[in-house]
């Protein structure tokens, strides 16, 4: 199938209007490129490796992209939305250049496009998140480097909840560790634990799609041998005592099955949790205490928590 990808140039007090024309006229998402975006201040926290490249920006304004399938309505539509961005003026919005470019292009490319935006990341002391397809050579002797395809239903293991994870397992696991984690996603949690010596991971996740990019991921870092993959919902299918169970879900959920948790751990087992939002830090804090657990650490990155808790003593 084909796609043609629809380019305006206007302004930043435009951008807004301009998404609303493409979605209303069928557009299911825009990518706005903004000029002001590669100055914009960022904290290097944890060591990027990459800059933006100000030539793949506009140098000035801003340019909304839509993608809209080719058939025989297209040219109406092209009128139509032409029509709705020259109007706008009426209302005070200056359009700016209101440029127009038009490319047609395969659903092949267009599913990959977004390639070109992920780079590798340092994401803790030890962990560099590195895409399959970039050349990375290890700055340090002890870096581990995590090789990761997350495919379009994915994340990409740079999101805050994810690096927070991350962070807590390298500080946590010990050899001989077994680990469960729960809603695994792109596995990148338990290629992480593998890579710091876990005897054992257990990758659960409900959905098939996830199930299936997981295994191919740690197939492709070569912990295969380690990491077990299943699909599962939650810890239904956990029969036995692991060290620790890791969740990067949500608040809501994580509050589901705390309890399952609890009976699972032994006596100082971590529960380590990500994926809250900070206004539901404390209810989550309340849940796990109630169920038996002792708070030893609560992170706060990108207004996002992840809670480190142990089981207490009996």
């Amino acid at each position: 199938m084909k796609w043609s990808e629809i380019a305006i140039h206007t302004t930043h007090a435009a951008t807004e209007a301009v998404a609303n024309i493409f979605h209303e006229a069928g557009a299911s998402g825009v990518i706005i490129e903004d000029s002001n975006e590669p100055n914009l201040p960022r904290e290097n926290v944890f060591g990027e490796i990459f800059e933006l490249d100000k030539k793949k920006f506009p140098s000035e304004g801003v340019i909304v992209k839509a993608y809209l399938p080719v058939n025989s309505f297209l040219i109406e539509t092209m009128k139509d939305i032409e029509q709705s961005i020259a109007e706008l003026p009426r209302y005070g919005l200056d359009v700016g250049l209101n440029k127009i470019k038009t490319s047609e292009v395969d659903e092949e490319d267009w599913a990959t496009a977004w390639k070109q935006y992920y780079h590798p990341v340092k994401i803790s002391g030890r962990f560099t998140i590195v895409p399959t397809w970039e050349d990375y050579t290890p700055v340090e002797s002890d870096e581990l480097i995590v090789e990761l395809d997350p495919g379009m239903a994915f994340g990409t293991g740079t999101h805050p909840t994810t690096v927070m994870c991350m962070q807590a397992l390298e500080k946590y696991v010990q050899k001989g560790n077994t680990v469960v984690d729960v809603g695994t996603g792109s596995g990148v949690l338990s290629i992480g634990a593998a890579m710091l010596g876990a005897k054992s991971v257990y990758a659960l996740d409900l959905d098939e799609v996830a199930v299936v990019a997981a295994k191919e991921n740690i197939r492709l870092n070569k912990v295969d041998a380690t990491v077990h993959v299943a699909q599962g919902n939650l810890l239904e299918s956990i029969d036995f005592e692991p060290n620790i169970i890791i969740a990067n879900i949500l608040a809501d959920v994580i509050m589901s099955f705390s309890q399952d948790a609890a009976d699972l751990l032994p006596a100082d087992g971590l529960f380590i949790v990500s994926g809250i939002i900070e206004e539901k830090r404390d209810e989550v804090k309340a849940d796990l205490t109630e169920k038996g657990f002792e708070i030893i650490e609560s992170v706060l990155m990108e207004d996002w928590v992840a809670l480190i808790a142990k089981k207490k003593g009996v």
